[in-house]
């Protein structure tokens, strides 16, 4: 079943030409090809861990490039934490841990942006401990010990 657009939502507004400028930049990209590789994976990875509203309210708030490869993924049963979610990446793209975490803060300053306050906090209320900090924010949860 695809996700269908909610009616009366204003478009995105960026174009995907203008969040890969701005992943460009964010990352230090030499080319436009590198930060549309790093948005590709990171979203891609982020699709299979966000769902519900979030997950639809975040695909149209992307341009509709990045949104159809958010939307593209099958959401996982089980939730890494944040430190998992880079090593997924890194393991998936065949890069280093500390190449992903790059990519995956590159993009995902970006996507918070977009995104906007209220539906980050929503996302990051939905993802386990240490998401946060991969979107450039505080993390200010208390943090959960096993005992």
């Amino acid at each position: 079943m695809y996700d269908q657009p909610r009616p009366n939502q204003a478009p995105p507004a960026t174009t995907f030409d203008r969040m890969l400028e701005r992943v460009r930049y964010e990352g230090a990209y030499p080319t436009r090809e590198r930060a549309e590789e790093a948005v590709r994976t990171v979203l891609a990875a982020l699709g299979r861990q966000i769902t519900g509203d979030e997950r639809v309210d975040l695909a149209q708030a992307l341009p509709v490039e990045a949104a159809l490869t958010l939307t593209a993924q099958i959401p996982d049963t089980e939730h890494p934490t944040g430190w998992g979610f880079v090593k997924d990446i890194a393991a998936r793209s065949g890069t280093t841990p500390a190449v992903a975490r790059w990519d995956t803060g590159a993009v995902l300053a970006v996507a918070a942006r977009l995104a906007g306050p209220d539906l980050l906090a929503r996302i990051l209320h939905q993802l386990p401990d240490g998401y946060a900090l991969l979107f450039g924010q505080a993390d200010l949860r208390p943090q959960q010990h096993a005992a």
